[in-house]
């Protein structure tokens, strides 16, 4: 029997869990956690191998780009992601508190956070926020399937959303890509 994908998770939803985050112990972590998942699309196991020196300029200011090598994604899927604005205001928060070295998302012991950890995290989140169905991958789903649908936008193709995934096929991208019955009418009133 196949398991459900992750809940996609709605404007209101994000609200709610970024709001539920700010409030709770390390605030500016904790946003960081789900704006790395939500507006980078990043795996648990890559925020929790995600290092200050990745979303840094040389001049130790936050980056336009995350560059996430090879030996912290996921089967060496190593790449590029643009960074989203709330995502660098985020992370120049963070910064301001808990400095630029090291791992960027710290445990309360001061350690790094393991993919274990920051699955966990979203697990406490999510049940505290009381959004059934989601997991820690309800925000990278949330993010390729908000990519798929703005990407004729920007003048991209599906390539670019797997690009951006670290997917090594389109078909593994696609199975991400969550389809929104209110579209598909539309799309067919347009035929």
């Amino acid at each position: 029997m196949r398991r459900r994908p992750a809940k996609i998770l709605r404007p209101g939803e994000l609200r709610t869990l970024l709001k539920a985050a700010g409030r709770a112990r390390h605030p500016e972590r904790n946003v960081v956690i789900v704006l790395l998942s939500v507006r980078a699309g990043l795996r648990a196991c890559e925020i929790a191998s995600l290092q200050w020196g990745m979303v840094l300029t040389p001049k130790r200011k936050i980056n336009h780009v995350i560059e996430l090598p090879d030996w912290a994604a996921k089967k060496g899927s190593g790449r590029r992601v643009p960074m989203h604005r709330d995502l660098r205001k985020a992370l120049a928060r963070l910064a301001a508190v808990d400095g630029q070295d090291g791992p960027v998302v710290m445990s309360e012991r001061g350690r790094a956070m393991t993919a274990r950890t920051v699955v966990n995290w979203f697990s406490r989140m999510y049940a505290l926020c009381d959004l059934d169905g989601c997991s820690s991958h309800s925000g990278r789903r949330t993010f390729i399937t908000n990519a798929a649908r703005l990407v004729y936008w920007a003048g991209g193709s599906l390539r670019d959303v797997q690009q951006l995934a670290g997917h090594q096929s389109l078909k593994t991208t696609q199975a991400y890509i969550d389809g929104d019955t209110d579209a598909q009418r539309r799309l067919v009133r347009l035929l």
